[in-house]
């Protein structure tokens, strides 16, 4: 998955502050979640992986706060290797939500039904990926209680040695016993290996038939998804590329808050529906790393400051991998060392007199209330202002509060400037792929 790039701090992820309160307050937390909405149409509710109300777990386990930023930042840097890695190789609503007990990254889900008599998953929702895969009957290693089945579904085949499929997957196998082909891969810290396998896929309203996955076999390490991955990337196998006849290569998600107690956040597959008035920059295309969304990013301002970035620092270069990508998976923005720290200076210029400290794996933090600065992302023909909901984050106790941001790890080789999912969160992100686009506008999607 990209060069080991990412051990540091992947449709918004948060952290934080429910999470610190304990078992007794997550308890009461979950007695108090409302109904999850249905999916409808083409469009899925989205959650949030560690929210109060994640549909895969009970928040009554969580840390406390400086302890699960600290171990949120060393997830993230995972994810960053893992992205690295990457580097160097019609219509549907559907509700996202977050999912507690997802391992590593990707931290919002999407519900899915997968064969037939249909059975449910929860998938974690990943742009940086393409294939998608999901733990079944009998896999070793898998972390879920709830694998599919393929025997129970009259709609499931395996996909045969030399069809088109096999040559696609990442690192085919062909088994002498079955004639049916495999692929292993590795996922952050985790290796897997798969059966490639067609059943019938179901997200909100919408069936998409003879779905290409691989059926999980083995798996180890810490960053599968308990229930699957829904790719989300570019790639020959990703279900973008599946569904392109459905959905035009064409999506959109607002990922709501940690906080969010249901599923507030939407992926909306397709053309239509899509905002019509949207702030958009050009995607751009890295032969070598093709699954991953790179954009131009030109600059970013501190207030009303431009603040002195190398122009090295943000260039695009197809050849090293370097640039700015979008991704779900990732929970805080990543900017290599140059950029972050001139963004911080002049933070922290701004909040003068206000004692420093640090944070689980942040190192701009304040005991005491101060007034954060706004920060804007400037890509090429476009400029995206951030509130303070997507540029800091408070403690559940007191008023410490850290700038949501990190430098990418020392140590590796860092050129990826990654735009994460709490930076992204409340607004709707646009994936035009056709178009060759990428657009944000302002959306609030975090249930109250």
């Amino acid at each position: 998955m990209v060069s080991r790039f990412l051990r540091g701090v992947a449709l918004s992820v948060l952290v934080v502050a429910a999470l610190a309160a304990g078992a007794a307050t997550a308890a009461a937390s979950q007695q108090s979640c409302p109904a999850t909405p249905p999916d409808a149409g083409a469009t899925l509710q989205v959650s949030h992986a560690f929210g109060p109300c994640s549909p895969l777990g009970n928040a009554a386990a969580a840390p406390s706060w400086a302890g699960f930023l600290a171990d949120q930042s060393s997830r993230d840097a995972s994810r960053l290797l893992y992205l690295d890695s990457l580097a160097v190789a019609g219509r549907a609503y559907a509700p996202i939500a977050s999912g507690r007990q997802l391992l590593q990254t990707p931290t919002y889900v999407v519900r899915a039904r997968l064969g037939t008599p249909p059975q449910q998953l929860l998938l974690a929702v990943d742009t940086s990926n393409d294939a998608a895969w999901i733990p079944c009957s009998g896999c070793a290693g898998c972390p879920t209680t709830t694998p599919f089945n393929p025997a129970a579904s009259k709609s499931y085949r395996a996909v045969p040695c030399g069809s088109p499929a096999c040559s696609r997957a990442p690192n085919p196998s062909c088994s002498l016993n079955t004639k049916s082909c495999g692929f292993s891969l590795t996922y952050a810290d985790s290796s897997l290996e798969a059966a490639l396998s067609q059943d019938s896929l179901a997200v909100a309203n919408d069936v998409v038939k003879s779905y290409t996955f691989g059926c999980l076999q083995k798996a180890t390490g810490t960053a599968t998804p308990p229930q699957g991955l829904l790719g989300l990337g570019r790639g020959p196998l990703s279900f973008l590329s599946q569904t392109k006849d459905m959905y035009e290569g064409t999506f959109s998600y607002c990922l709501p808050s940690f906080k969010s107690l249901n599923f507030s956040g939407t992926l909306r597959l397709g053309r239509k529906g899509q905002p019509l008035r949207i702030k958009t920059t050009p995607l751009l295309v890295n032969p070598h790393r093709s699954s991953l969304y790179y954009v131009g990013m030109t600059g970013i301002r501190v207030g009303k400051k431009v603040v002195p970035i190398p122009p090295a620092a943000l260039a695009f270069d197809p050849a090293t991998g370097a640039g700015t990508v979008l991704d779900s998976g990732t929970m805080f923005t990543r900017l290599v060392a140059p950029a972050y720290v001139a963004v911080r200076d002049e933070v922290r210029r701004r909040i003068r007199g206000a004692p420093l400290s640090s944070l689980g794996g942040f190192d701009t933090c304040y005991n005491t209330t101060v007034k954060w600065p706004p920060v804007t992302f400037m890509f090429t023909g476009m400029q995206v202002t951030l509130p303070a909901d997507n540029l800091v984050i408070h403690s559940t106790y007191g008023t410490t509060s850290c700038l949501a941001m990190a430098a990418a790890p020392d140590g590796v080789n860092t050129v990826l400037n990654v735009i994460a999912s709490m930076q992204q969160q409340n607004h709707r992100i646009l994936f035009d792929v056709p178009n060759g686009r990428v657009g944000f506008a302002r959306e609030q999607c975090t249930a109250a």
